[in-house]
């Protein structure tokens, strides 16, 4: 969705951020901290990158940036531009799927999700203490769809199946509720803060309740995955994707196609095809906002 969004506002492809040489006008061009699997607390494995790791390399640029323009070059480039944050996905699959040994979290799912949430909340008033003014918070998708977890709930009895689903998607709807509450607060809370959630469940939802109106014909097998709904390992080879991706919801174990996320950044950035994935504006509405 992110590389979608770019695209959208006419960016070049944003360079990776240990891609990057130190040199000031690929910076200008923007610049991606994210990683395949980024977490919002630490990170279970050493692939992958948690929030503050990426809030310090964003800080980073940001002063190396102040150093050769000069601080208020670089505050009034830092209060124009956009900071996408997209987490969470990865934390609730640590939480829900891969701790079943029973070590790792030992808090209640609701005190869960309000870690998730606090640690985001922190990290957009970090950026705003550096001046960052635009912000566009993702929630995270129905991962209780999504064809890992239908394998994995599969081995419950029906009614069980239906509730090993419902379970995680409830904890989903939990984060991104008090995400977007959050996120209104801020909002209304620090001068010139344009944070905006979104919605990326409701969007996911709609999709697969209508899949004709999207052209889609499946929603939940993955395109490239092997096992039952393509839920029992990930996509290690594109010769393994079936014939056409636009046609199905999931790529893979836990992630929507390209067609997918090019839908999700349409309706972000103008509000079309769904025409309130994002709140209280579209990201073109965020991008022309003033500060």
């Amino acid at each position: 969705m992110f590389t979608d969004a770019a695209t959208k506002m006419r960016l070049p492809n944003t360079i990776p951020f240990y891609s990057q040489n130190g040199s000031i006008h690929g910076i200008l061009g923007g610049v991606n901290f994210g990683s395949a699997e980024g977490t919002i607390l630490y990170p279970g494995s050493r692939s992958y990158q948690s929030l503050n790791q990426q809030l310090r390399q964003a800080f980073d640029i940001i002063q190396l940036l102040q150093l050769q323009l000069g601080e208020e070059t670089v505050d009034n480039f830092i209060k124009s531009s956009i900071f996408y944050l997209s987490f969470g996905k990865e934390d609730f699959i640590e939480y829900f799927l891969n701790n079943s040994s029973g070590t790792g979290f030992k808090d209640s799912s609701q005190n869960f999700t309000h870690i998730l949430v606090n640690q985001m909340t922190n990290a957009v008033r970090n950026l705003y203490a550096t001046n960052v003014r635009k912000i566009v918070c993702a929630g995270v998708l129905p991962l209780g769809f999504a064809p890992h977890v239908l394998l994995k709930c599969d081995s419950s009895s029906n009614s069980s199946r239906k509730a090993c689903s419902n379970k995680i998607n409830s904890l989903v709807l939990e984060y991104n509720r008090r995400l977007e509450e959050n996120v209104v607060v801020i909002s209304e809370e620090l001068p010139e803060a344009h944070v905006i959630f979104c919605d990326v469940y409701q969007a996911m939802m709609e999709f697969m309740g209508n899949p004709k109106a999207y052209g889609i014909k499946d929603v939940k097998n993955a395109c490239c995955g092997l096992g039952k709904y393509g839920g029992s390992s990930g996509c290690v080879s594109t010769e393994m994707a079936c014939q056409d991706a636009s046609t199905h919801v999931w790529w893979d174990l836990y992630n929507p196609t390209p067609a997918i996320n090019s839908l999700l950044a349409d309706s972000a950035w103008s509000g079309k095809p769904l025409s309130s994935i994002c709140r209280p504006m579209n990201v073109q509405e965020l991008l022309s906002s003033s500060v």
